[in-house]
C-alpha cells in the first residue's frame, strides 16, 4: 500500500520533532516535510503535495490559518489537520472556514493523531469533542449579521481597521503584540468573508463598527 504523505508545522521544535520522531516509525507514514512558520507550510505544500499537513494555528510569518486557507486554493486535495492548544471561537471556527479538515488538541495521544490522518485520507474527518460542542453551538444559534460573530477582542480590532489603523498602530492602541493583532486581523477576514483589510474597514463603516474617539 502507498503510504501517506505527511508534512509537520509547528513553531516549537520540541513538539514538531516530538511528532516526527513518532511518525517516523509508523510504516503507513512517509514524511516529506517539516516547517516552523505559515509561508515554510505553503512553500512546503507547493513542492511537495503532501496528502496530510499537521499544522499549528499560531506561529511567526504568518498563522496556520493563514498558511490553509492558501493551500486548499491551490493544493485542495490535501487534507490539514489542526493540531493546536486552542479551542476557543476565535480560533476554531476561522480554522474550519480556512479549510481545515481536522481539529486536535495537543493533548491527544500519539494514537489518536495517527488515526486521525489515516482517517483523512479516507475522507472521514476527526473533530476533538469540545470543537464539535462549539460547533453544533455554533448551528443551533439564530442567523445574524457577520461582524456579531466576532469576540470582543476582534471587535475592537475591526473598529481600527475602519479607522484605517496599521498593524503596529492596532498593536499601541489596544496594548497587544503585532502578531496578535495579525491573528485577529486573519480571524476577522475570515467571520467576514472579505478578501483584505481594505474591505473589512468598508465593512466596519457601512455597518456602522465605529471606534470612540
Amino acid at each position: 500500500m502507498e503510504k501517506i504523505r505527511v508534512a509537520v508545522i509547528d513553531d516549537h521544535d520540541m513538539v514538531r520533532k516530538g511528532l516526527l520522531a513518532y511518525l517516523i516509525t509508523e510504516p503507513t507514514i512517509r514524511i516529506v516535510g517539516e516547517g516552523s512558520s505559515g509561508k515554510a507550510a505553503i512553500e512546503l505544500a507547493k513542492k511537495e503535495k503532501p496528502d496530510v499537513i499537521l499544522m499549528d494555528l499560531l506561529m511567526e510569518d504568518g498563522t496556520g490559518i493563514d498558511a490553509t486557507r492558501e493551500i486548499i486554493k491551490f493544493h485542495p486535495t490535501c487534507k490539514i489537520i489542526i493540531i493546536t492548544s486552542y479551542y476557543d471561537d476565535e480560533q476554531v471556527f476561522p480554522a474550519i472556514e480556512a479549510g481545515a479538515y481536522s481539529y486536535l488538541l495537543k493533548t491527544a495521544r500519539a494514537e489518536d493523531i495517527i488515526r486521525a490522518i489515516e482517517k483523512a485520507v479516507r475522507n472521514e474527518p476527526v473533530i476533538e469533542p469540545k470543537v464539535a460542542s462549539k460547533m453544533m453551538d455554533r448551528f443551533r444559534s439564530p442567523s445574524k449579521l457577520p461582524h456579531e460573530s466576532l469576540t470582543d477582542r476582534e471587535m475592537d480590532v475591526l473598529m481600527c481597521l475602519g479607522d484605517g489603523l496599521t498593524n503596529q498602530e492596532i498593536s499601541e492602541a489596544l496594548f497587544i503584540g503585532v502578531k496578535t493583532v495579525k491573528t485577529h486581523v486573519s480571524n476577522i477576514l475570515s467571520k467576514l468573508e472579505v478578501a483584505d483589510r481594505t474591505q473589512a474597514a468598508i465593512y466596519a463603516n457601512r455597518h456602522g463598527v465605529l471606534r470612540k474617539k
